[in-house]
């Protein structure tokens, strides 16, 4: 039996929907959509991993967005653990290593990346997995071709097998300076939080290091309701667990951590920057999605999910409009969606809530 028969894609589907509002939004967030060629980001995530050659998959998501998770599984088997609120990623990735057998492979991606280099991929997974059934909690890392300040970076220590090392330190977000220093040195990944590790090693080391979340998640699951696909943890239990993400409540502390650095063609498609650096354009630069008329325009990235968006004369903008809303910003700083985000809540506007 082949190694990836045996390892179960645990896929995290949740995420606030802010980075490329106004067309992701919390009651939608951007797995859902298609960016690419292929289906959602939810539909190729499941298809990296596919039946046959790995075990059926394991999605933790929101409650409310169990039945679009299951519209973009693409008729796989799959089993949904829904989380009654989001209590960030370790909690998240504990029911799921509680609802699997302790020697289960749990290869822990986000629903919502880009991954173009398939092959690449596969010979990673390749290369953690035997580590990980050493017990070693492995993560992948991006071999980085820019000095990158948005993403955490991991310092790779001794080899310990071929494509290998012991992670020596995590880093958080540089700046630019350091960020160059970085890729100078030839030894830092950035962290994509993309995990290969055996379950009952992970519930180890969060007994080690954050007992009070285990605890809630082995409460939460001890109290959990199963209806076909779906298992429902025990609300009450699991709301007492702690918030925190895997790598600070384990990553950071553990000593058994490696990394696998990769070249595989990766983004968050954190921005709407991002997206259209990764896009088709046309001989002016531009990208263009939906009814669309570009007139003497130039590198501008356009969006529309209904209404006619009409440039002229205008260059390097970012323009996202949906049945609802109609967002403009300067094409390099869509960082600055974040912003308008906060600022719709702390007005408490109603499209929020749409």
């Amino acid at each position: 039996m082949p190694l990836s028969s045996r390892i179960v894609p645990v896929i995290l589907s949740g995420g606030a929907g802010t980075r490329l509002w106004p067309l992701s939004r919390e009651s939608k967030s951007k797995q859902f959509f298609e960016f690419f060629p292929g289906g959602s980001m939810l539909t190729q995530t499941l298809a990296r991993t596919p039946a046959g050659e790995f075990a059926d998959p394991l999605i933790v998501c929101n409650a409310a967005c169990a039945e679009m998770v299951m519209a973009h599984s693409a008729g796989r088997p799959v089993t949904l653990i829904l989380e009654p609120a989001g209590r960030n990623t370790a909690p998240a990735i504990a029911l799921a290593a509680l609802a699997l057998p302790e020697d289960a492979l749990m290869l822990v991606s986000p629903s919502d990346h880009r991954i173009a280099d398939l092959d690449a991929f596969h010979k990673a997974i390749a290369t953690a997995a035997p580590l990980a059934e050493q017990d070693w909690l492995v993560t992948f890392g991006i071999t980085p071709d820019r000095p990158e300040t948005g993403y955490g970076y991991i310092r790779g220590g001794e080899s310990i097998a071929d494509g290998a090392r012991r992670v020596e330190r995590f880093v958080e977000k540089p700046d630019a300076i350091t960020a160059q220093a970085y890729l100078d040195e030839g030894i830092y990944s950035w962290n994509a939080g993309i995990f290969l590790m055996r379950a009952g090693a992970f519930l180890d080391a969060l007994g080690h290091y954050a007992p009070a979340m285990l605890a809630a998640a082995r409460a939460a699951m001890d109290g959990a309701v199963r209806e076909g696909a779906y298992i429902r943890p025990s609300a009450d239990a699991f709301m007492a667990s702690p918030s925190d993400s895997i790598d600070y409540a384990v990553m950071e502390k553990a000593e058994n951590v490696a990394v696998v650095p990769v070249d595989m063609g990766w983004s968050d498609i954190g921005s709407w920057d991002a997206l259209y650096e990764l896009s088709e354009k046309d001989t002016q630069g531009n990208v263009h999605l939906g009814d669309v008329l570009s007139l003497d325009s130039a590198r501008c990235m356009v969006r529309s999910e209904g209404p006619l968006v009409a440039l002229s004369g205008v260059d390097d903008l970012v323009v996202v409009a949906t049945g609802d809303a109609v967002m403009i910003l300067p094409r390099g700083e869509s960082q600055d969606t974040k912003n308008v985000v906060d600022a719709l809540k702390e007005s408490q506007h109603p499209i929020l809530k749409r």
